[in-house]
């Protein structure tokens, strides 16, 4: 219990931070976002007026205090650029990137754990090289490179090969433009605008991580044990078993580690698509200098990232006994 109290307590401390260091910079960031209220002719009497109704014309200090009584009232106040409330932003924005950042992280590890236990039986063979490589190469491609070559081959070049038009993926958006498709349809629609997103995700994510688990993999058929089991004949999948369980505990961490990716979307993906999710909502707000919608989507951000992190030292017990 009084270890629990001490994670809680430095979680509690971190956010507070975390969420502190952002509304500083953000307020101190060059630019005015009261000219994003009123017209480019505007006097400086409507400029300030303007600044004086978005409360910017206080101390920065005093900007805090309100900012934090309201925001322990549950209220995140108005987006700057859109006058619509910031949880409704939020709100519209998390379920696009649960769908898109859940969906692509089960993969990713489905993909990445077989494919790095496959590399690590086979270690030094062609196929573990192969894999290497082409696993090197996709996690360190940039995510906007291989979202625009994935439309320019399966969108554009689709279409110029003459390929059926239900071969040819659709690049933007998460439905067709006329807003007609109804029912099991608009699903099915939904499902086609999300391949080409989520192909590139999870070919990302499963690269990296099928790096990392080959390595943990390899640590741990070296050990002792291991080769003490081979010697009275123990191989195959009992052996794997146990191979997985010593390294469970760093694939812990690693989940943990990219459980805030969910919440937090791919920021270059989301974009580049025109996913309405919280990565692209939190870039479109940082060019607005929409304070409102950058402190409330930091919220969202620091609260994931501390509870993701948080789960994964009281759940390393129940991998490892050696913790307990």
């Amino acid at each position: 219990m009084r270890s629990l109290l001490r994670h809680l307590a430095a979680a509690a401390l971190l956010f507070w931070l975390v969420v502190t260091v952002v509304f500083v910079l953000s307020h101190a960031a060059p630019g005015d976002p009261a000219l994003l209220v009123v017209s480019p002719s505007a006097s400086a009497a409507e400029i300030a007026h303007a600044r004086s109704e978005l409360g910017l014309d206080a101390p920065i200090v005093v900007q805090y205090a309100r900012w934090t009584a309201a925001t322990l009232r549950g209220d995140l106040g108005l987006s700057i650029a859109t006058r619509r409330p910031v949880s409704s932003v939020i709100g519209d924005a998390l379920p696009v990137s649960f769908l898109l950042g859940g969906v692509s992280l089960v993969l990713s590890f489905a993909i990445g754990v077989a494919l790095g236990a496959f590399q690590a039986r086979r270690r030094g063979r062609a196929s573990d090289t192969v894999l290497t490589t082409l696993s090197t190469a996709v996690a360190s491609a940039p995510s906007f490179w291989l979202a625009l070559g994935g439309i320019a081959l399966f969108t554009y070049g689709a279409a110029r090969m003459g390929f059926p038009r239900w071969l040819r993926l659709p690049a933007f958006g998460l439905h067709e433009p006329s807003g007609t498709v109804v029912g099991s349809a608009a699903l099915l629609d939904l499902a086609r605008h999300a391949v080409l997103p989520l192909a590139v995700l999870t070919a990302v994510g499963a690269a990296g991580i099928a790096r990392f688990a080959r390595s943990s993999l390899l640590d741990v058929f070296s050990m002792e044990f291991v080769r003490a089991a081979r010697g009275r004949g123990i191989g195959g999948r009992r052996l794997a078993v146990h191979v997985l369980r010593v390294a469970l505990p760093g694939l812990v961490v690693l989940f943990a580690l990219a459980l805030p990716g969910v919440i937090a979307g791919s920021v270059f993906v989301e974009s580049v698509f025109a996913w309405p999710g919280m990565g692209r909502a939190m870039v479109t707000a940082i060019a607005a200098r929409d304070h409102p919608v950058v402190l409330g989507a930091t919220i969202v951000y620091a609260a994931a990232v501390i509870a993701a992190n948080l789960a994964a030292d009281l759940a390393l017990p129940l991998a490892d006994p050696r913790l307990r």
